[in-house]
């Protein structure tokens, strides 16, 4: 029997099984398909093959890091999400995913990546916690301007300014497609009946994070809480595909802080002991740099992320296995 391919993706965090768009839509398309994967969860996107994340590697030494491309190959496998759609509903679900990237993906950049207090604050301080040194030092920056290219890219204007008149624009576009989005699911349990299919797989990357992600300025998540039936697609999702996953916001009927199972850094027994050890040695290392914002923070994540590998499990559950690298 061959072996699964091995997904590399970004770890998650805010309830969420990732914190990156594009391994949500994997992620999300591997569970409702059943893909056999691998599973190895990071923050350092230079341990994949490809050195960025999502990465695919197949058990043919084949590299595959686009999502569209993940999921063709997936279908390819005999792993369809979208085997029982009509072709009509095909065809709807390729004009919802288009849609989402104009009007939606746009707006979601703007708000994680350029909005200067959710990057300061939250995305740029996420990855910097997370990322080992040195790359923490770098690494978020570089992403940044990778997320600003791909919003003019996409906006289609290479002088792109943030500011007010452009973020109006952007969730003006947001809420719209939102709007539609919830028209469209109306009352049932998926966009094609009581299946998940690729598009409930793209629609729950996008708004997941919006959902969960504690951003300083979200206005999307604001907008998202109206729309009811769209925020409980996601908690369902979650809950039902990614149970390990889920906060105490998610699943309120769960009281107990450490979910049969087992689950991410959150529960380990010892972690309390082990962040005071690390603060402690990191706040020595680090007295020399006191004056610069944030770095014993940084340092403290770091020596503690070289302390606990990142997590590795497959997307099935009886197939677990701890990244020892």
């Amino acid at each position: 029997m061959a072996a699964p391919d091995e997904l590399f993706c970004w770890e998650g965090d805010w309830g969420l099984p990732s914190v990156n768009r594009d391994c949500l839509v994997v992620l999300a398309y591997a569970q409702f398909s059943g893909a056999p994967l691998k599973l190895r969860k990071t923050s350092n996107p230079w341990k994949s093959p490809s050195g960025s994340l999502p990465a695919l590697r197949t058990n043919q030494n084949s590299t595959l890091s686009r999502p569209s491309d993940i999921i063709i190959h997936l279908r390819k496998q005999k792993y369809n999400a979208d085997y029982d759609l009509s072709a009509k509903e095909g065809a709807d679900s390729l004009a919802f995913i288009s849609l989402m990237e104009e009007k939606l993906s746009p707006a979601l950049i703007y708000t994680f990546w350029i909005e200067p207090k959710n990057y300061v604050d939250v995305i740029r301080r996420w990855h910097a916690e997370h990322m080992p040194f040195p790359l923490n030092f770098f690494l978020p920056g570089r992403i940044q301007r990778q997320q600003l290219e791909k919003l003019r890219l996409l906006r289609g204007d290479d002088v792109l300014e943030a500011g007010e008149e452009l973020e109006k624009e952007l969730y003006a576009d947001a809420v719209e497609c939102m709007n539609l989005l919830s028209q469209r699911l109306g009352s049932n349990k998926f966009f094609f009946g009581d299946s998940p299919s690729s598009l409930d797989a793209y629609v729950f990357a996008h708004l997941a994070p919006i959902l969960k992600v504690q951003l300083s300025n979200n206005k999307l998540q604001q907008h998202l809480r109206t729309l009811s039936n769209l925020s409980n697609f996601c908690n369902n999702i979650l809950l039902l595909y990614f149970p390990r996953d889920i906060g105490p916001d998610t699943a309120p009927q769960k009281t107990s802080s450490h979910p049969e199972g087992g689950g991410d850094f959150d529960h380990v027994p010892n972690k309390r002991r082990k962040q005071l050890f690390s603060a402690l040695v990191a706040l020595g290392a680090m007295l020399g740099y006191a004056l610069l914002t944030g770095m014993v923070s940084i340092q403290h994540v770091q020596r503690e992320a070289l302390e606990e590998p990142p997590d590795m499990q497959p997307i099935r559950a009886h197939d677990h296995e701890d990244d020892g690298d």
